[in-house]
């Protein structure tokens, strides 16, 4: 069956991608960065404003204004090349992202509002951080903190009617609409499963985590285990670890080759 055709008209778009086989794709500071260095080396390219964003560790959010019909090129772009970045820092081949990238039009002023909501409020969700303005590979953190900003957020929607404001704050803690919210949630739904692991991931997680007989051993699975799609959340509290104790462990070891 041929693909359906995309949208791929001015405006604005929702974007969401995720690493193959729900594998983690950002491991380190360096790689999250470098994804937004990408984005706004192309952004500027293709005439493109980034409203609001979200990195996670293996799936991304974007909130992106488009002002001509070359969505589709600016995404090969950045996939293409983070791709060719990530492979030959972590030695590894092939495909990086789990097919094509997913793409709404956004249709309405409330479904921005509730999208801008949604992203930001990612990591949150996601059990990461406990408020919004503390995660650091987000639009929010460089609002909220007073940061210098990139330059292709600093003709977003939120910097341009909340920037230096207290306001921002209430609003990007306000609660979404609930008829939106499950729109996006049927949306994201391939994302939400992996940020929210079922009780069938939790057993294998167990089974993996068994008979593990010293500490180098447990690290080692550790790592594994976050490269596999489990957040560090979900690994502390099965290990009856800290979550910074976890985030150490993988630090310590990401110089193990990637497979």
């Amino acid at each position: 069956m041929p693909r359906k055709p995309r949208v791929d008209i001015p405006g604005f778009y929702h974007i969401i991608n995720r690493g193959v086989e729900q594998r983690v794709v950002f491991y380190e500071k360096e790689d999250f960065k470098k994804f937004e260095e990408l984005i706004c080396d192309y952004a500027k390219s293709f005439d493109i404003n980034l409203h609001s964003f979200s990195l996670m560790n293996n799936h991304y959010h974007l909130l992106l204004e488009t002002k001509n019909e070359e969505l589709s090129k600016f995404m090969r772009q950045i996939n293409m090349n983070y791709a060719i970045y990530f492979n030959k820092k972590y030695k590894r081949a092939g495909h990086l992202w789990q097919g094509r990238y997913k793409s709404w039009y956004v249709t309405d002023e409330a479904y921005l509002y509730s999208l801008i909501l949604y992203i930001e409020q990612n990591p949150i969700k996601a059990k990461i951080v406990n408020d919004i303005g503390e995660y650091p590979y987000q639009s929010a953190y460089y609002i909220l903190n007073d940061l210098e900003l990139p330059p292709c957020l600093k003709n977003s929607w939120l910097v341009k009617n909340f920037h230096k404001s207290k306001e921002i704050k209430n609003f990007l803690n306000s609660p979404l609409d609930k008829d939106i919210l499950k729109e996006l949630q049927k949306a994201s739904m391939l994302i939400e499963a992996t940020q929210k692991e079922n009780k069938t991931d939790i057993k294998k997680l167990q089974k993996f985590f068994s008979n593990i007989d010293n500490i180098k051993e447990r690290n080692k699975k550790i790592c594994q285990a976050y490269k596999n799609g489990y957040s560090q959340h979900t690994i502390a509290k099965l290990l009856k670890l800290s979550q910074p104790t976890v985030s150490a462990i993988i630090k310590r070891n990401s110089t193990i080759t990637i497979t």
